[in-house]
């Protein structure tokens, strides 16, 4: 049967797929729409399938946040060209819709939460039909705090969220905290949350350099200690200098503004190289 231009326009705006996907489905549905979409979705499958063992280290990485929650969502693809797509950044953001207004507690509940009449899952997998490339949703943080903050570096590859202890924080300090997380690469929010294995990591690199430098063997923890502390300056986000006036840490800048407030929590992720 004859498949006319607006049909094929109208499964395009329905899927996202290409327009020759979308001839080509009609075609062989017989101009049934509900079996047109069936098809590309399937097509998004047997992608999904051809493409496991691909790497998707492209992609597209959005932040938002609603009352006392914040979340970030990336969601990975194989190159620059589709991560920069409007339909998958759109795609993207509408994943990141879903998170903030559900409040998931975990990437499998993300998953399984409808945007439309497909879940988040179904959705990455429908859109790797229409792209040919591996799709995966890979990040899902999120933190509850009485007021949040989000940001997202330019070209969405990198974003920071940050929670803090109370209500109506001026807001140009909650941006500079947060692109303090996302510019400085905070491992923890204060030394006691630094993880037993990178402090054992840090002090080993510590003891091996001092004795590449020859320095004496009882010296050794010493020196790996005073390491360790230069590494919680420079890596826990409250002891960090901070970005705009390095005078001050970030906990000085923070209190400078309210005695009272204080950072609770953080989140940060990135597709770019560090």
């Amino acid at each position: 049967m004859a498949i006319s231009m607006a049909d094929i326009q109208h499964l395009r705006k329905m899927t996202g797929a290409g327009m020759m996907d979308c001839k080509n489905a009609l075609t062989e549905a017989e101009g049934d729409f509900d079996k047109a979409i069936e098809i590309i979705r399937k097509k998004g499958q047997a992608f999904a399938a051809k493409r496991e063992d691909r790497d998707a280290t492209e992609g597209c990485v959005l932040a938002a946040t609603s009352g006392d929650f914040a979340a970030i969502v990336a969601v990975n693809c194989e190159t620059d060209f589709v991560a920069m797509n409007g339909d998958f950044v759109g795609m993207t953001k509408s994943i990141l819709d879903a998170a903030v207004a559900n409040k998931p507690a975990d990437m499998d509940t993300l998953k399984a939460l409808k945007v439309g009449d497909r879940t988040v899952a179904e959705l990455v997998t429908d859109r790797m039909g229409v792209t040919g490339e591996k799709m995966e949703l890979n990040v899902y943080e999120q933190i509850t705090a009485p007021t949040v903050v989000a940001y997202v570096h330019p070209g969405n590859k990198l974003a920071a969220i940050v929670g803090f202890n109370k209500a109506n924080v001026d807001e140009q300090v909650a941006k500079d905290v947060a692109m303090q997380v996302a510019a400085m690469n905070p491992a923890a929010l204060v030394p006691e949350e630094v993880s037993a294995e990178i402090k054992e990591r840090e002090m080993n690199i510590a003891r091996e350099k001092a004795k590449e430098a020859g320095k004496p063997e009882n010296l050794l923890d010493k020196i790996a200690e005073g390491a360790l502390q230069k590494f919680y300056k420079d890596f826990t986000l409250l002891q960090q200098e901070f970005i705009k006036n390095p005078k001050l840490t970030v906990a000085q800048y923070v209190s400078g503004h309210d005695k009272e407030l204080a950072v609770v929590g953080f989140k940060r992720f990135t597709l770019n190289a560090e």
